[in-house]
Parts: structure tokens; sequence; C-alpha cells
């Protein structure tokens, strides 16, 4: 794939950058490298390749510089945007099958021209001239209709998630950090009803159970794996390192600095 020569870029509304995908974007990497995880597969993004971020999903990704930078183009496909394209164009909307977070989308050359194409709109601090931000973004929505078919079934399903097995999704995903209104919705329940089969299923309300099952978590990576303090604490959900080492002590009894490469 030939590299385009814009920069980082950003197109469409603003979305929330916690690790609950809240709307389905279009992620080419232009310079680094990039290692994503959905909680059930991780996934490498190269320099040159590109990928949809499925909305109604948890994801997590980090970045590597190359160069000493990091640059990428991100497209958002909001459901208001989405649902104008769809009475325009008349697309079906079919409900999708699950998925995974990251889909990989397929080599094309229409993809990179349309990057270069962006480069006349780009004012070099992120931003296309908003006059033709849309006319762009349908733009590469139709390419990619074109040339990932399977699209039409994932873009243009607007029902929320379904009601699905709490137990086994807590277990897989208890690591992300976002608020139990996001797992009540991923789980296909109000916030009351996820708090009432929680209650039922792990005799033990959601925000405890949440918080012992990432210290001991921790604990293991610690101990067994020699992860670093300062990556550990993100990886299984918290925010604050020193919260996390306040907590973590209060829980086991020493810092998490003392129980690093026990075994």
């Amino acid at each position: 794939m030939q590299a385009t020569k814009i920069s980082s870029c950003y197109l469409g509304p603003q979305i929330s950058p916690e690790e609950f995908v809240t709307e389905h974007f279009f992620l080419y990497l232009v310079k680094g490298r990039m290692n994503g995880y959905d909680g059930n597969k991780y996934a490498t993004l190269e320099a040159g390749e590109c990928c949809l971020v499925r909305k109604n999903h948890l994801a997590r990704y980090n970045k590597q510089k190359q160069d000493n930078a990091f640059e990428k183009v991100v497209v958002i496909f909001d459901e208001d945007f989405l649902k104008r394209c769809q009475e325009k164009y008349q697309f079906a909307i079919i409900k999708s099958d699950k998925g995974d977070a990251f889909l990989r989308l397929k080599d094309d050359a229409l993809i990179p021209n349309f990057l270069q194409s962006l480069a006349p709109y780009y004012n070099g601090n992120g931003q296309i001239d908003p006059l033709f931000a849309d006319i762009k973004r349908e733009e590469l929505l139709l390419i990619l209709l074109k040339t990932n078919p399977e699209l039409y079934t994932i873009l243009f399903d607007f029902t929320e998630p379904s009601k699905i097995n709490l137990e086994e999704f807590m277990n897989r995903n208890f690591r992300f950090n976002v608020s139990l209104e996001r797992f009540a919705y991923m789980t296909g329940r109000s916030l009351s009803t996820f708090k009432r089969d929680f209650e039922k299923i792990f005799s033990d309300t959601p925000s405890h159970w949440l918080m012992q099952k990432r210290l001991h978590e921790a604990y293991f990576l610690l101990e067994k794996t020699g992860k670093k303090v300062s990556d550990t604490y993100l990886e299984v959900g918290f925010e604050d390192l020193s919260h996390f080492s306040f907590v973590f002590k209060k829980q086991f009894g020493v810092a998490p600095s003392e129980v690093l490469g026990k075994v």
C-alpha cells in the first residue's frame, strides 16, 4: 500500500476515548504500530494497514512509535451519519452476528487513493474543512462497502445489544475500565437488572467483585509474569496508580513492588 502524505487526521464527530467503542470508526495507520485487544482476540496493525473498529465493543490498544512518531487517520461513522446514508441509498438493515472489535479490511488501491484525496482539505491540525467532511466520509463509506461487502450487515445494524450470558461476559471482560452502565448495556440489561442478575450469579455486588477480581489478577501478573507495576494497574482496569497501590496493600498487606518477581 502506498503511504499517504497525510499525518494524523480525524474526520467526524468526537467520540469518548473510553474503552467502550460508542461508534464505528475506520482506522488507517500512517506511521507506527498498534496492538489492540477486545477481551477475546489480539489484533496488530502495521503502517499502511487499516481496520474497522466496531461499536458496542470493548477495546484497548497501545501504540508504538516509528521515528518518534505515531500517525493515523480516523474516520468516525456515527449512527446519525449512517442512518442518513441508509436513507439516501436505501441500504438494507440487517442484524449482524457478534464479531471481533477489530475487523481487518481488505488491501485495495481505492483506500490509499482516498486518503491522498484528503490532502487538499487537511489543515495540518488534524482537521478537515467541515464543508467537505461529510462528503469525504460518504465517499469512504461507499469505497469500504464496495471492497468489503460484509460491512453492510455491520454498519447498518442499528439494534441494541441483546441479553447475553452475564457470568461468561464478566469473567472475560473484568479488566476493562468502563462503568457499570456500560457493562449493563453490553449484556443487554438495564442497570437495575444488571445489578440484580449479577448478585444472583456472583453473590456479590458488581463494584466489590470487580475490585477483587482486578486486585487478584494484578497480584498474579506481578508475581508470575514480572510485569511492571506501572503497566499492571492499567492492564487490570485501574485508573490511578496511587489508588491501586493503596487498595493493593490494604488487600494483601504488601505494596505491589514487594510482590514483583517473587516467583
